[in-house]
């Protein structure tokens, strides 16, 4: 089997599992998102901590944390991708899946916006025209609503720049997120204990199914995020790029779908706007990458 074939079933398992999120934690309604999410580093952090055991690359992690330069670094995409996922559960909870997929579809154009911004990165005619579709589009909801997609907004820019913060960190997915889940466990912990202080807390007193969901929630992230790395170096970068919108497709199909949000006539034109930016996009995609080859050559 090619590296190819073998990164495929990963990659699309991990961007699966990040579409289907809302089915999840819709079934925490009951728990505030702030805890939820406070449950998710607390149990990511155990999760990886021991994984990182098992695999015998403790003295990677220690040596990670022990690096002061890395060590800031990770801790700014930390919180990054902290309120990432406070902002994306409270979508979800909140009745705003159809947002929170708005987010993700426009997160790539964002990258591209902070690689010319930040990293003087060069784009095509294609690029530009997808970046600038992509903002009448918003600029639309924007106006048609009366009111600024803000969720779809942040997730977008707070996972773009999470991405290059990221980049520009030299360490491995698994020990960059053990050391991000040690630097925010503290805060969670300290959060978990007060809502158990003044009887808030959903753990113990909520229901198995609850329990289960909460404790599974730091395994499930930790999970994905390790098959999506595994399988991203095996893959083309166009490739993952077109797998990548498996993600808010999901999320779209479950906000329609299954929760019945309404996508109304507006909604459709601005969401179609943002489509046909992402076309452009992924198909400049898919045309750089087949020239490349060809340079090399």
């Amino acid at each position: 089997m090619s590296a190819s074939n073998k990164g495929l079933v990963p990659t699309a398992a991990a961007f699966a599992v990040w579409g289907l999120f809302p089915l999840y934690f819709r079934l925490l309604n009951q728990v505030s998102a702030l805890e939820v999410t406070a449950h998710r580093v607390l149990w990511a952090c155990l999760f990886v901590l021991v994984w990182i055991a098992l695999r015998g690359e403790f003295s990677t992690f220690r040596a990670t944390f022990a690096d002061r330069d890395v060590l800031w670094r990770l801790a700014i995409s930390a919180t990054l991708i902290s309120v990432n996922w406070l902002v994306y559960v409270w979508g979800v909870m909140h009745g705003h899946v159809l947002e929170t997929s708005l987010g993700y579809f426009i997160g790539p154009l964002v990258n591209v916006v902070l690689g010319v911004v930040l990293l003087s990165e060069k784009l095509t005619p294609a690029q530009w025209t997808a970046a600038a579709l992509a903002a009448a589009g918003v600029a639309y909801l924007t106006v048609m609503a009366g009111a600024v997609p803000w969720i779809a907004l942040t997730l977008a820019f707070l996972f773009a720049i999470y991405g290059l913060m990221r980049k520009v960190v030299k360490v491995e997915s698994l020990p960059g997120l053990a050391v991000e889940t040690v630097v925010l466990l503290p805060f969670a912990a300290a959060y978990l204990l007060w809502c158990e202080s003044v009887g808030t807390g959903a753990l113990g007193h909520a229901g198995l199914l609850v329990d289960a969901l909460l404790i599974g929630s730091g395994p499930l992230t930790a999970v994905a995020l390790f098959l999506y790395a595994y399988g991203a170096r095996r893959l083309p970068y166009s490739t993952v790029g077109l797998l990548q919108y498996v993600t808010p497709t999901l999320q779209f199909a479950c906000g329609v779908f299954v929760f019945h949000e309404p996508f109304e006539r507006t909604r459709a034109i601005g969401f179609a706007i943002i489509w046909g930016a992402l076309v452009i996009y992924a198909g400049e995609g898919v045309r750089l990458s087949r020239k490349q080859p060809r340079l090399f050559a």
